[in-house]
């Protein structure tokens, strides 16, 4: 993890957990930590919602599919994950954004995602 960048959330201060059931992340730590090796940015806490795993799935990313052989579980509403901020932000615009938590969303999400956009989708 020596390219993971300073965890720091979009609220300027430490960077908290978002999930360890299911363990989410981009190196699958329960923080959506990023840095070079992460193409996708999976930087956004995101709360799943019935609406955005339908979205998402219709999009052609199914999250919520058991997977084993890649160890992923498959998500339901309820749950926490390391969201792509392209994709959080492509939700926010379809109106079908899943719920946020800023303490949890890495501050490199805002290169992607307008503070406003995360804003209008917080629960903290």
């Amino acid at each position: 993890m020596a390219d993971k960048e300073a965890s720091v959330n979009v609220l300027g201060t430490a960077l908290e957990p978002c999930s360890t059931a299911p363990m989410t992340g981009f190196w699958r730590n329960g923080c959506c930590d990023t840095g070079p090796a992460d193409a996708g940015r999976h930087t956004v806490c995101a709360v799943m919602t019935a609406e955005f795993l339908a979205l998402s799935k219709y999009l052609g990313n199914d999250l919520s599919t058991p997977r084993p052989e890649f160890g992923f579980p498959g998500l339901r509403p309820g749950d926490q994950w390391c969201l792509c901020a392209s994709r959080f932000l492509q939700a926010h615009d379809e109106g079908a954004a899943p719920k946020v938590r800023l303490a949890a969303t890495h501050i490199r999400t805002l290169d992607i995602v307008p503070m406003q956009a995360l804003r209008d989708a917080a629960i903290d």
